[in-house]
């Protein structure tokens, strides 16, 4: 079974910088895509990022896009979003998914499960 385990996030000021990182234990061979969503208080769950394990296809949701940049390295099994730029709409709860789709797909994926998530705050 896949496992998930995030880290990093926390507090920052409006135009700096926080790093998530996403272990994977136990990924299954084969399509593999890795990602982040997010979700604000009171609002619905946003697509972040993805990237293709095999590809490095990588995608971003358009409030990210030329701040935020997805990696992934293989030999560590871990996926890396590295935020800059931050403002105070990104604060919200981070969660890393996984799943056995396209890049392209993986915003539209049907998840098996979600991890708690980690918070990330910024301030003005």
């Amino acid at each position: 079974q896949v496992q998930l385990v995030e880290s990093g996030g926390g507090l920052a000021q409006a135009g700096g910088s926080l790093r998530l990182s996403c272990i994977v234990h136990e990924r299954p061979p084969g399509a593999w895509s890795m990602g982040w969503f997010r979700q604000a208080p009171g609002k619905e769950r946003e697509f972040v990022a993805a990237i293709g394990w095999i590809s490095t296809v990588a995608q971003y949701g358009e409030s990210v896009k030329g701040r935020f940049t997805i990696s992934r390295d293989s030999g560590k099994n871990t996926a890396t979003l590295q935020m800059t730029n931050l403002n105070p709409e990104d604060t919200a709860i981070y969660y890393c998914n996984g799943a056995r789709t396209s890049v392209p797909q993986f915003p539209r994926a049907d998840f098996a499960s979600w991890t708690r998530g980690i918070q990330v705050t910024v301030s003005s």
